[in-house]
Parts: C-alpha cells; structure tokens; sequence
C-alpha cells in the first residue's frame, strides 16, 4: 500500500524543518496548508550579508533575514501583512532595507529581547507552528580552505572574495554556539526532521555545528529526510554529487539521511547554460553510492520550480514529502500488524 491509496483522517505529526534561506521557505509554504501536520522550523542564525548582516553589525542583534522569511512562509494572515513583512525599499536613503526586517528589530527594543519579539511576530501573523532560531549566541560561521586559510563571515564565504577553485576543508562556528533549548525540543519530538535545500556550508551545516543539535538528531527516533539541492555551487560544492553532499551530512550531523529527496528530470537547456556560466550544473544523482553509504531510500520526484531560476516549488516538494511521511506511516502500521 503506498501513499496515494492513503485514505481516512491523517495522525498529526510532528516535522521538523532544519536550515535557513530560500530552502526552509519554500518547504514550509508547501507543507502549511497541510493541517496535519505538527510543523517547527528550526533556523541558522549565521548570515552576515546584505540587510541582515548590517542590522547585525550596526545594532548588536541577532540576523532576522532568515526567521523573518520562515515566519512569513507559516503565515495564516493576509498576503498584504506578509506582503509588508518582505518589502524591500528602493529610495535611495533607505535602499535594500528590509521592513520586516525593520520590525523585527523594533520589536526586540519595545519588548527588551529577541525571544519575546518572534513570539509577537508569531501573533502578528497567525503563524501556524513555531519559529525557533537555532541558537541565541551571536557567532560567526568560518571556513577553513584546503590550503589551510580561514575565510570568516557567512557572507564572504557565500560570495568568495578567495579563490573559488579552493575547496573547503571544513566549516565551525567562532566562537561556539549552544542550541536554543525550544530547537532541541522540537527535534526530540519530532516524527520527521527535514533537511531543508540551501547551500551546504553555509545553509545547512551551520545548524549542525551548534553544540547539543547534531547529538539531539542521533538520539531522535524520528525518520531523517535531506531535500537534496538541485544545483552543485561554486565555491562550495562544485562537482559534488548527491553522495558528497551527504557525506557531508553525515560527518557533522553523526548520523545518515533515512530518505534523500532529489529531483527528476533535466534543466530546460537555455536554465542550464545560464549556470554553467556560473560553473554551477545539476547535482548527480549516484543512487548506488548513496546506497553504500547505508542511505535507505532515494526518492525521485519532479519537486523542480517551471520558474526561471533552479528552486523547489513548494506544491511539489510538500507533496513529495507528504507522500514520504504516508508511506512511513503506513509501512510502520503494517510492520506492527
């Protein structure tokens, strides 16, 4: 019996989304309508570019880019509020201003601390789950190349000012980040941690080099999911296949990917021509080595957007996933019979 003869009330159930940026966005849009579900994003705090990264220099707190877009992708409200919570200015005195941004800040200085501010904002725009930033502690995110230089910042790691064709070694925090106590929560009682798209040094990783967040994935008896990247990055990933990537996984999480999720079928050619001028081409797909890896299945599904950018659309991802957690659901209910 597979997913699509899934029938009856579904159980709620408990998912948590790990990483940050336009991934956990579009994950999350996808998967909110599903009422059934139990949903908590868990959220990187270490940008250091563009509006966030200036509020964080300017004004000593934490970077709201990455909260703000979760938060508005778990929205209930109107458009025009979540509208209003990502408007970009373009006036010349306040250009590449982000108000929500904005708002989050002036929230954290009326009620005293970042805590209470997300709280507010989650009443403000009717969140349907929990928002949580992976951690509290203002920290830098670093690289550390192969030719032993450290490159620290997100932002300067995210866009190098280095050499490119420099592999990275490893990533760490600097100095070392403790998890939010409400992240290590939602992990402990998850059913399904999904490891949401995003650049893997520095979108996804960062929330596995918190202290206490790796360890609480190993205890969690939850099915992990890692929604694999469509594209391959320059300066990160560059000819990694699927199998790098989670390798990659594995050694800073301890532990493998239960499901990968990846993407069928080709990049229209004038899509893929424009990111190999870029030197970024769509992330082989090496089912057999995944599968020595102990990776226990790979599912294929189109989850690519018809946009004109590589992005996962969230209608197509959210019902891959969903289809996942049925299956898994229904497989355990028959193992118990």
């Amino acid at each position: 019996m597979n997913a699509r003869a899934f029938h009856g009330p579904r159980a709620q159930r408990a998912v948590t989304v790990i990483g940050g940026g336009t991934g956990s966005f579009n994950v999350l849009v996808g998967l909110r309508p599903f009422s059934h579900l139990r949903l908590t994003s868990v959220v990187t705090m270490t940008d250091s570019g563009g509006d966030s990264g200036r509020l964080r220099s300017e004004c000593n707190v934490l970077p709201p880019g990455d909260i703000r877009r979760c938060l508005v992708a778990l929205s209930d409200e109107s458009p025009l509020l979540t509208e209003l919570f990502n408007f970009r200015f373009e006036d010349d005195s306040l250009r590449g201003r982000q108000l929500g941004n904005l708002l989050v800040l002036a929230l954290t200085r009326i009620l005293g601390n970042e805590s209470e501010a997300i709280d507010a904002i989650h009443r403000l725009l009717k969140i349907r789950g929990r928002v949580v930033p992976v951690s509290w502690d203002q920290v830098q995110l670093c690289a550390e190349l192969a030719d032993g230089r450290v490159v620290e910042g997100e932002a300067d790691i995210d866009v190098p000012k280095h050499d490119p064709s420099i592999p990275i070694r490893k990533v760490f925090l600097q100095p070392q980040a403790h998890a939010n106590p409400e992240a290590l929560a939602a992990i402990a009682s998850s059913d399904f941690i999904v490891l949401a798209p995003g650049d893997l040094y520095t979108s996804s990783l960062p929330n596995l080099l918190v202290t206490g967040v790796a360890e609480a994935i190993q205890r969690s008896r939850a099915r992990l999911v890692y929604v694999l990247n469509l594209m391959t990055k320059r300066g990160e990933t560059e000819g990694y296949p699927a199998s790098r990537h989670v390798e990659e996984i594995i050694n800073y999480a301890g532990r493998k990917p239960d499901i990968v999720l990846a993407n069928a079928g080709e990049l229209p050619s004038e899509m893929a021509e424009r990111y190999l001028a870029e030197a970024a081409r769509p992330v082989e797909l090496d089912e057999a080595r995944l599968r020595s890896l102990g990776v226990g299945a790979v599912l294929a599904r189109r989850v690519m957007s018809d946009a004109s950018k590589a992005r996962h659309d969230p209608e197509r991802t959210a019902a891959a996933l969903v289809e996942l957690f049925d299956e898994v659901v229904v497989r355990r209910a028959t193992t118990a019979a």
